[in-house]
């Protein structure tokens, strides 16, 4: 098990023009005040191998913020992240993967890639939907130790994503892989049963919940 903290803090730097003068009045704040600014996004994270660490909230509340810091926090030789992964535009998809055939479609079925013309198609044909899971099944056969996704399945379909979220809580315990994932979905945290829940508001502390207790 490893112990990460992370923090991240913004201040405010904008310039004072006559409109945000005028904001301030409008809502009672002083310019002073406003030059003291300071949000703060922190927490403390303890990770095993194999763990899916699922960091939630609103919109804006940071949780980009808080999976960008601690991407920063493992190896770059460790990691993948799903945003990060260009797509090849002269293979098929199944001949993107570089494994054996069965291998391949098991990374492609897992990230919900089974359709035979979808797997036999380029990636710049697909649909935004599709290239996500692409990426996704790039990202496990690169078999890597960490994967970062933001906006975990935040674009595909709600059976898709729940059926996905549940493939990839397999493949963590059978492979040890240790994914970082944000969304401000709920609706898949029964499949994706997370080991370390990181619940993050507008304002006030991050809460972390770990399935087992004693960590």
């Amino acid at each position: 098990m490893t112990t990460y903290s992370i923090s991240k803090s913004f201040n405010w730097h904008g310039t004072i023009t006559d409109k945000v003068a005028q904001v301030c009045r409008i809502f009672g704040l002083t310019l002073d005040r406003l030059g003291e600014q300071r949000v703060t996004h922190s927490c403390r994270l303890c990770i095993n191998d194999g763990d899916i660490v699922y960091i939630t909230g609103p919109s804006g509340a940071g949780k980009s913020v808080l999976l960008r810091e601690l991407e920063k926090s493992i190896p770059a030789a460790q990691r993948v992240n799903l945003a990060r992964l260009k797509l090849p535009r002269d293979k098929t998809l199944i001949d993107c993967i570089e494994d054996d055939v069965l291998t391949s479609l098991g990374m492609l079925s897992t990230a919900g890639l089974n359709d035979c013309f979808c797997i036999l198609n380029q990636p710049g044909n697909l649909s935004d939907g599709e290239k996500y899971r692409f990426r996704l099944a790039m990202a496990l056969a690169a078999k890597k130790k960490f994967i970062f996704a933001d906006e975990f399945c935040s674009n595909l379909d709600r059976i898709s994503a729940t059926t996905i979220s549940y493939n990839i809580y397999k493949f963590a315990k059978k492979t040890g892989t240790t994914f970082i994932l944000a969304s401000s979905a709920g609706d898949i945290l029964l499949d994706l049963a997370p080991d370390v829940l990181v619940t993050r508001e507008l304002s006030g502390p991050t809460q972390v919940i770990y399935k087992q207790a004693g960590r």
